[in-house]
């Protein structure tokens, strides 16, 4: 381990690697089989348990704790793993836990997530890019969370539930099934309440891109389809409007049901 500047307080297990650009702040504890890559700064009193590993960049605020045991009666000290990638800033008391031997083994956040203070995410959960979770989002263990999804603050996700790219819930949600790309979720238990035209504007979605993304959600939520038929439609549309092979793609690897 080279000289990376870890304050005298903290403690740094031996078989820990560091780069040495990394930033470990006081009374941080770096456990067994942890790798924490260039460029990422710990603040002080985080816990990372391994195995563990940490890509560039990423700034870990104090009091969280990362790569600790699932909360999973079933596990038995495997050597389950956390993955966190690039670019991630990860707030205050954030607990991430690591998978399971029954499922992928891995929990896995991706790249340039904004995860904000008090977030819990689950064993086996995957995480893409470019995610916001506001302050107390909370995953269930088996959660899958594609890119450039934002979660309100409060909303919980009920294990095994898939939540689709661009999607958006309301503060306090309650989502028991998978939410399809593009839709705006909200309630207890969480209903669609059309699709998330200003986060699609804001990435560069064009007009006319974002009107065929709306009649997609017509055709799943508003014409009196069913979800056979609706599929058939989008089958159609994509045709035209790539964009919408999102919601194909998404509803036919859905396992738990959509929101409807």
């Amino acid at each position: 381990m080279l000289a990376a500047k870890i304050h005298p307080t903290a403690i740094v297990d031996a078989t820990a690697e560091l780069d040495s650009s990394v930033e470990i702040g006081p009374y941080s504890v770096i456990g067994a089989n942890v790798k924490i890559n260039a460029g990422t700064r710990i603040a002080g009193h985080v816990m990372i348990n391994g195995p563990t590993i940490i890509g560039k960049n990423n700034h870990i605020f104090q009091y969280s704790s990362l790569g600790e045991a699932p909360q999973d009666k079933k596990y038995n000290d495997e050597p389950t793993l956390l993955e966190i990638g690039d670019n991630n800033t990860i707030r205050e008391f954030c607990t991430f836990n690591r998978g399971t031997v029954q499922d992928k083994n891995t929990t896995k956040i991706g790249n340039d997530n904004w995860i904000m203070a008090y977030v819990h995410i689950a064993h086996d959960c995957q995480i893409g890019n470019h995610t916001i979770f506001a302050n107390n989002a909370s995953l269930a263990g088996h959660v899958d969370v594609d890119d450039y999804a934002i979660l309100g603050g409060f909303t919980l996700i009920h294990q095994f539930c898939k939540i689709g790219s661009h999607v958006i819930t309301a503060v306090g949600s309650v989502v028991f099934k998978d939410i399809p790309p593009y839709v705006t979720a909200a309630g207890y238990d969480a209903k669609p309440h059309g699709i998330n035209a200003e986060g699609l504007k804001r990435r560069g979605f064009s007009a006319e891109s974002i009107l065929q993304i709306k009649r997609a959600y017509k055709a799943l939520y508003r014409n009196g389809l069913s979800l056979e038929e609706a599929k058939v439609e989008l089958a159609a549309m994509q045709k035209i409007t790539p964009e919408i092979s999102l919601f194909t793609d998404f509803l036919n690897v859905s396992t738990r049901g959509i929101v409807r």
